[in-house]
């Protein structure tokens, strides 16, 4: 047989040894899914996080960790610029503070409005009480010059005086009712507005205490008016320390801290570079770890959300136990082919995902194994 024949007898050979390999990987099904559903290994798996600063966006001035380190929860990783942040809070720290000073001064103001218009009240008070004295005094000398006319009039009629001497006690005696007639009448410019009430008991007992006073009450009116403004600017005030609140946060945010412990796996960016804001700049590996495993539709029916279930350590036999997160049906690809000779059947094939607690043990990349058997005695 020459060498050309040869050639291609061996290349039937191997094409026929390749066509049954495949068809026996097909039918006893030992492609990596259905070796997968009859193990029940899965490569441990620790979940990672892109770390980014948090809508702020910057110049990248410290960076604190390197690719490998172990942080901690609260450990500081980069930190951005915070020049213009800084001048910011500045700025409306110094505004807070003349806002301040004005509320201050306005609600002073008002105070003291206050006390001068008690003040005023009072001294009106006082006031009214002189007058009501004048007028009882105006009242007593004209009910005496009444008395000395009448007497007059009588010593005129019998001739005992003369008629100049009556024209003067008529004289005086229409001074002293004009003098009433003022006082009376300065009585009631003082107790304009006032009720009949207030004006009956300053008139009975001279006491004009308590008073209601309508110019007063108009006074302290305005002055109320005045609070409006004051409140005005404390809310202006508040408007402020939200705008200051924001830019604390925003300065909190320039600094970067690990939301957990972990790994870093990578660093993005790089010291004096500008970082976008929410931008990955690490790769964090985090202590949440977890494998997973293809199960048949029987053997999920078995198992629950929350079942404890014990795996072994490939590399090192030892186990592990871990929680079920949860059970999901697997992609069609997934599921398990079962050949028969008057048709095809499948079993669909279920995802589980098992939480794990993290161990010096445990690295991710090594594979878990589930015994079966473990499983179908729950």
């Amino acid at each position: 047989m020459d060498l050309k024949k040869k050639t291609i007898v061996v290349g039937l050979i191997f094409f026929v040894l390749l066509f049954i390999g495949g068809m026996l990987l097909v039918l006893r099904g030992h492609d990596a899914v259905a070796l997968a559903i009859e193990k029940k290994e899965g490569i441990l798996t620790a979940e990672q996080v892109k770390l980014a600063f948090e809508n702020v966006g910057g110049r990248l001035v410290t960076k604190q960790v390197q690719e490998s380190q172990e942080v901690k929860k609260g450990d500081i990783l980069m930190v951005l610029d915070s020049t213009d942040v800084d001048l910011s809070i500045q700025r409306l720290q110094t505004q807070i503070n003349q806002m301040d000073a004005k509320i201050g001064q306005m609600s002073g103001s008002i105070a003291i409005d206050y006390a001068k218009t008690s003040t005023a009240e009072e001294k009106t008070y006082r006031q009214i009480e002189q007058q009501k004295a004048a007028l009882d005094a105006a009242k007593a000398t004209y009910d005496n010059q009444q008395l000395n006319y009448n007497r007059k009039k009588a010593l005129a009629d019998s001739g005992a005086v003369s008629p100049s001497e009556l024209d003067s006690a008529q004289a005086a005696l229409d001074v002293a009712s004009a003098n009433v007639s003022q006082q009376q009448s300065l009585l009631d410019k003082m107790l304009a507005g006032s009720n009949a009430g207030a004006k009956s008991q300053v008139l009975a007992s001279g006491d004009a205490s308590n008073v209601y006073l309508p110019e007063i009450d108009q006074q302290r009116q305005t002055i109320a008016n005045n609070q409006y403004s004051v409140q005005d600017l404390m809310q202006q005030k508040q408007n402020l320390l939200v705008q200051l609140k924001e830019l604390q946060v925003k300065k909190d945010r320039l600094t970067l801290r690990a939301p957990e412990d972990g790994k870093v796996l990578q660093i993005i960016a790089r010291e004096g570079e500008m970082v976008a804001p929410n931008s990955p700049v690490i790769l964090l590996e985090t202590k949440r770890q977890y494998y997973d495993i293809y199960v048949d539709e029987l053997v999920a029916s078995k198992l629950q959300v929350g079942n404890q279930i014990v795996g072994g350590v490939v590399a090192n036999t030892k186990e592990v136990k871990g929680t079920i997160r949860f059970i999901t049906a697997a992609p069609g690809f997934a599921d398990l082919k079962m050949s028969r000779e008057k048709g095809q059947a499948d079993l669909a094939a279920f995802q589980i995902r098992i939480y794990v607690e993290p161990s010096e043990d445990l690295l991710p990349g090594m594979t878990i194994e589930v015994k079966k058997d473990a499983i179908l005695k729950r």
